[in-house]
């Protein structure tokens, strides 16, 4: 269930990054299923960019403001990621203590419950898209 609406990263593919599942107050809940499209070799391996593209979106959605972008990430693969598993990213803000820069913790889990992904990303909220000029 969604006590916010989405206010960032509006056009992000859902079948690369994932579809959110609820938006709260300094937090969010993605989910990404593995398909095909992002496996690697004959066992079935996932290649980690679909990981971390999950957990940067939910990071992301987590601050929930238009001009958000990434600055940096400090992140560990804990376990392969295989064909169809259903990940579900959960991100929460640990530091706001400037206005324009937060820290958020991401967990990445499998259908198992197994964590499969941890991180910390430094976000910056900016005055305008970083794009305009």
């Amino acid at each position: 269930m969604n006590n916010l609406e989405q206010n960032t990263h509006l056009l992000a593919s859902k079948s690369l990054i994932g579809s959110v599942v609820s938006i709260e107050n300094n937090s969010a809940k993605v989910s990404l299923k593995i398909t095909k499209e992002m496996i690697v070799d004959k066992y079935n391996l996932a290649h980690g960019s679909f990981v971390f593209g999950l957990a940067d979106y939910a990071a992301m959605v987590a601050i929930n403001e238009p001009t958000v972008v990434l600055g940096k990430a400090e992140t560990t693969f804990l376990k392969p990621v295989v064909l169809n598993d259903e990940l579900t990213a959960i991100a929460t803000i640990t530091d706001k203590s400037h206005p324009k820069k937060s820290v958020v913790s991401v967990t990445v889990s499998n259908g198992e419950k197994e964590i499969v992904f941890e991180g910390n990303f430094v976000c910056f909220v900016l005055k305008n898209h970083i794009l305009k000029k």
